[in-house]
């Protein structure tokens, strides 16, 4: 909180207030009274610079993205070990993204970044990372061995059986869950472009609600249920990754290990959330 308000305050923002919005591998600040939004994280922990140049090639082609902040240059910045980032602050105007609206928006957001020529890494990275923690036990200290042993089996599996229908890929979001995306006066838009990989549109589907995907044109379902499935076992690896921050993290893993062992229908992150909401 000190880095993003001494930057902030040496670009010549206003700001005398820094209200956390969201905490887990990075922080998620509003400024104010500039009202700017401002994403921090530990320098080598973030990969800051490829999420600037990305939105700002996304904003050019006319993706609903979150653009940066307009009074500051468009860079990142770093302060006594951090990279501070600094974004367009939107107040919400609805609680929540019509279905059909987050649809919309998520669609032109996958065609405009196929007009993107970024280097990005593939979404198997992402389960490698995953990987990594589960097999581990000083990464993960506080997962039971036969749960280790479960998830790492069932992520090697998953990446086979994906790769193997040998989708289309693309450049993608990679994680364009409900709390990625603002609903503003402009519409929705996607913020958080630091996971973006190279895969399946199904990937980016498996992230977001049920009601979402039944207003989205040409999805291979099959394809969608083990991207779901997979979702929900990387989520659950890094729930459990020692020094996880998320709100509630172990009990959401211990949820998320109980929905894979239960088996289809494969429940959605929202559901999950909401699940856990109702213990």
């Amino acid at each position: 909180m000190a880095a993003a308000t001494s930057v902030a305050a040496s670009v010549g923002l206003s700001v005398g207030d820094a209200i956390v919005l969201h905490n887990s591998n990075k922080l998620a600040l509003r400024l104010t009274p500039c009202d700017v939004f401002a994403r921090v994280a530990p320098v080598g922990q973030e990969v800051a610079r490829f999420e600037v140049e990305l939105a700002q090639r996304l904003a050019e082609v006319g993706c609903p993205v979150c653009p940066l902040e307009p009074s500051v240059d468009p860079r990142v910045y770093t302060r006594d070990g951090f990279t501070v980032t600094l974004w367009t602050y939107y107040e919400p105007v609805t609680p929540h993204v019509a279905p059909v609206d987050f649809a919309e928006a998520l669609a032109r957001l996958h065609v405009g970044m196929r007009q993107v020529g970024l280097p990005s890494p593939r979404f198997t990275d992402r389960i490698t990372e995953a990987e990594e923690i589960i097999t581990d036990p000083a990464r993960s200290p506080e997962l039971p061995d036969a749960e280790r042993a479960f998830l790492s089996g069932r992520l090697a599996s998953l990446r086979r059986e994906i790769e193997e229908r040998g989708a289309v890929e693309q450049l993608l979001h990679g994680e364009p869950h409900p709390g990625n995306v603002l609903g503003t006066v402009d519409g929705p838009l996607f913020i958080d472009f630091e996971t973006c990989c190279r895969g399946p549109v199904e990937f980016d589907l498996a992230h977001v609600p049920e009601a979402v995907c039944a207003h989205y044109p040409g999805i291979d379902r099959e394809l969608l249920d083990s991207c779901r499935q997979l979702v929900l076992a990387m989520v659950a690896a890094w729930r459990w990754h020692l020094g996880d921050e998320f709100p509630n993290g172990r009990l959401f893993g211990d949820e998320l290990l109980r929905a894979l062992h239960d088996g289809p229908p494969w429940p959605t992150l929202d559901a999950m959330v909401t699940r856990l909401g109702d213990r």
